[in-house]
């Protein structure tokens, strides 16, 4: 049983989890001896428990009430804390009341009780400070700003290479996260130096983060254009000047959406990184791009949570990885929770063989105000990976492999099963067929010798538009042998979203979160669609797609009705002419 606290022992404890520290532009702090009237509110003789005062007033203000952990948050508590509101809102409009007992937390946004996520527990200031900010990303807006990058990057700036448009771009956003002074009128070699100066600079800030930015700077240093940035032409050196300004206007919108407050769990690389694949289905190396909404579907039927560690050994350009930190941080309470960091620092890995693409995978994350994720460039086929692996304790796996044999798809898929701890649960996406087709059937029945198939969810044909490869997640538990158990399958036909010229697919009519809540209910209940079956792993290591049902329609009875009449007369009017 708990010990109950006194509400000074509560006060100390929200006086640590709070860290409402004064500064020059802001008045904090935590106690009981400080009445209203010192603080500025001249008459007011009552004494709030904690406040968080910034001299600019148009700022978000805090203010805490106390009480013993025996005295429950009801009515009469509410009204002490919103009184204390009321108070401060004579100086500032925007004003979060806390309420506290050291085991319960009770939010108020003015009158208006918050109870957003991990309201009822207590948090740094950073948090109550958020809750004002906005809370969502306009995504429209930033696949036009991307498209326009895109082809000012491939058409004017003439870097033909799809990574290298997609690492000048990511590279420019990580540097304005480190706050490069790029502004309007930039020629050429002062906006790429800003960008250089800027990753440089910050190596020297966090020695944590120096193998990702050194890569970084090494594959920005490579990439070619053939604008003509030396040309003495006046209106060449204008044109130049103008292409750049336009660049640094849409860089700074994307980089202003995705700052730490407005992001609430929105995949915003993974928007952008889809967006410059829109003409390339299959990168260079043999990768497939995880749609963001399969990303999340995955998340949430492996009942990912807040408190899991978090592998991909394929991470790509970090779409799943940045999809369970949005979630994560989502569930936690925010950008601004102690949990936060801990998720960031500690909770998620990826493994990426391809140099130029892991770069994009660290700039993901960088730009996601991820320095600390780690990330390794090595073979996830390889012992160095297994070891890796083994090392991080990981409680779940999320990934989308290369697909082709050369790549070692199956061999990754073994590797990873063998070095993640029992009963880790374990999410691929991998072609339909992938297990049972040779050569890999044999290396499949020697992984279910070690590892069970649990389900399998057939995904919809044109999932990977323009591809043609027809997909299902496969989810096993590792270090349970299958010894023939059956495993569950399904089969989601359509996802909701539609191809939308020169834009890829899209969820136009918002249907796939109705969708996605059936299917993720499906998966978890095993049960209540037509499409479930019981696979037996002796006959078939996916799911059987059911033979269409035999139908015939009174047009197709009069076509063979009418050209059997017409076999008929011509067959007749040979023997007329015969007889």
């Amino acid at each position: 049983m708990a010990k109950k606290m006194t509400e000074d022992e509560v006060r100390d404890k929200a006086r640590k989890v709070l860290n409402m520290e004064g500064r020059d532009d802001v008045k904090a702090g935590v106690g009981q001896l400080t009445t209203f009237n010192q603080l500025g509110f001249p008459g007011v003789a009552d004494k709030p428990d904690g406040w968080y005062l910034p001299n600019n007033r148009s700022d978000v203000a805090v203010v805490l009430e106390t009480k013993a952990s025996n005295i429950k948050l009801g009515k009469a508590q509410v009204d002490e804390v919103l009184k204390n509101v009321h108070i401060v809102e004579e100086h500032y409009q925007r004003v979060v009341g806390v309420l506290y007992n050291g085991d319960d937390t009770r939010v108020y946004k003015g009158d208006t009780e918050y109870t957003g996520n991990s309201s009822n527990v207590l948090q740094n200031i950073e948090y109550y400070v958020a809750l004002f900010n906005d809370d969502h990303i306009d995504k429209e807006h930033i696949y036009d700003l991307t498209r326009r990058i895109n082809d000012c990057l491939h058409f004017e700036f003439g870097i033909k290479n799809l990574y290298h448009r997609m690492i000048f771009t990511a590279c420019a956003l990580v540097a304005k996260r480190y706050d490069a002074l790029m502004v309007s009128g930039m020629d050429y070699s002062t906006f790429t130096n800003a960008i250089q100066s800027s990753l440089a600079k910050a190596l020297i800030r966090d020695k944590k983060q120096n193998q990702k930015l050194e890569l970084l700077l090494d594959v920005f240093s490579e990439i070619r254009m053939n604008l003509n940035v030396n040309s003495e032409d006046e209106k060449e050196q204008q044109h130049v000047k103008d292409l750049i300004s336009q660049f640094i206007g849409w860089v700074t919108d994307i980089s202003d959406c995705i700052n730490s407050d407005t992001w609430r769990g929105e995949d915003v690389m993974g928007i952008f990184f889809n967006e410059f694949n829109r003409y390339k289905g299959k990168s260079e190396a043999g990768q497939v791009f995880t749609p963001e909404h399969i990303t999340d579907f995955m998340y949430r039927i492996l009942e990912v949570n807040q408190n899991d560690r978090v592998l991909d050994a394929t991470c790509g350009s970090g779409g799943f990885l940045v999809k369970a930190m949005a979630n994560m941080i989502a569930e936690a309470g925010g950008m601004q929770t102690s949990k936060a960091k801990k998720i960031k620092s500690e909770q998620l890995y990826g493994i990426e063989f391809d140099r130029e693409i892991y770069a994009l995978a660290c700039a993901n994350m960088l730009i996601h105000k991820d320095g600390k994720t780690n990330l390794e460039q090595m073979d996830a086929r390889s012992e160095e990976a297994g070891k890796w692996i083994a090392s991080k304790g990981v409680t779940k796996v999320l990934m989308n492999p290369p697909y082709e044999n050369k790549y070692g798809c199956i061999e990754i898929v073994e590797n990873v099963l063998d070095n993640v701890p029992p009963h880790t649960m374990c999410g691929f996406i991998l072609p339909d067929k992938k297990l049972e087709k040779s050569p890999n059937k044999s290396k499949s029945r020697r992984i279910l010798k070690h590892h069970r198939l649990c389900k399998v969810i057939k995904l919809p044909e044109d999932l990977f538009f323009g591809i043609g490869i027809s997909t299902s997640i496969f989810v096993f538990e590792a270090g349970v042998p299958q010894n023939s158990e059956e495993f569950f399958g399904c089969c989601m036909a359509t996802d909701g979203l539609e191809v939308v010229k020169n834009k890829g697919r899209h969820d136009i009519h918002n249907r796939w979160a109705d969708i996605e809540d059936y299917w993720v209910q499906v998966v978890k209940r095993q049960s209540g669609d037509y499409s479930i079956q019981w696979i037996d792993p002796e006959d078939y290591l996916s799911y059987q797609t059911p033979p269409k049902p035999f139908e015939i329609f009174e047009e197709d009875f009069e076509k063979v009705a009418f050209d059997y009449l017409m076999f008929s007369m011509q067959y007749g009017g040979e023997n007329n002419e015969q007889d």
